[in-house]
């Protein structure tokens, strides 16, 4: 079992930095570091968390699409079992691109939400808990938070990627979005 740990915020250098690529020899550290982050993102109320995030700089996140306070109204037709990704390469991204709000918990404490363009489906290739190479086609909200996650590991947040007149506080989303 994993502790929840605090999300680091923008301005904290372990969001800012390029993590490191897992390698097979600290096992025990590897799946330690995936129970915390199992039980923050759960905590936290998220549906995808990086290690950079809990201030670990591994290359490694997990996903796991379901109805949280800011997404109450989560359909089935989204929802995703909890994913776990080593080592992740987004191989192929599709042309067609969605515009979407996001947040995230390392802009948490501002609660700053954005508009951002991303492909709405992506490929994959990272390897599961056990480290088994697996390849992933993902649609949607899941390749939007792979793409989220994935920036996360390259020192990225979406507030640089995101539309700078789009930004709006977490009330005002709410306000807007929440049904």
């Amino acid at each position: 079992m994993g502790i929840h740990r605090q999300v680091a915020q923008l301005g904290e250098r372990c969001i800012r930095s390029r993590a490191k690529k897992v390698l097979n020899g600290n096992f025990a550290r590897t799946q330690k570091t995936i129970e915390d982050l199992i039980d923050s993102m759960r905590f936290h109320e998220l549906v995808g968390m990086a290690a950079p995030q809990i201030g670990i700089p591994l290359r490694i996140f997990i996903t796991e699409i379901r109805a949280t306070k800011l997404r109450k109204g989560q359909g089935a037709h989204n929802a995703d079992v909890l994913r776990v990704f080593m080592n992740p390469v987004i191989i192929s991204k599709s042309k067609q691109l969605k515009t979407g709000y996001e947040g995230c918990g390392s802009v948490a404490n501002v609660g700053l939400f954005g508009k951002v363009k991303r492909s709405n489906s992506v490929t994959i290739r990272a390897q599961d808990r056990a480290g088994k190479p697996f390849v992933l086609k993902a649609n949607h909200l899941l390749a939007r938070v792979i793409q989220h996650e994935c920036d996360h590991l390259n020192g990225i947040v979406f507030t640089d990627v995101a539309d700078p007149l789009s930004f709006m506080s977490r009330s005002e989303y709410l306000r807007k979005f929440r049904k």
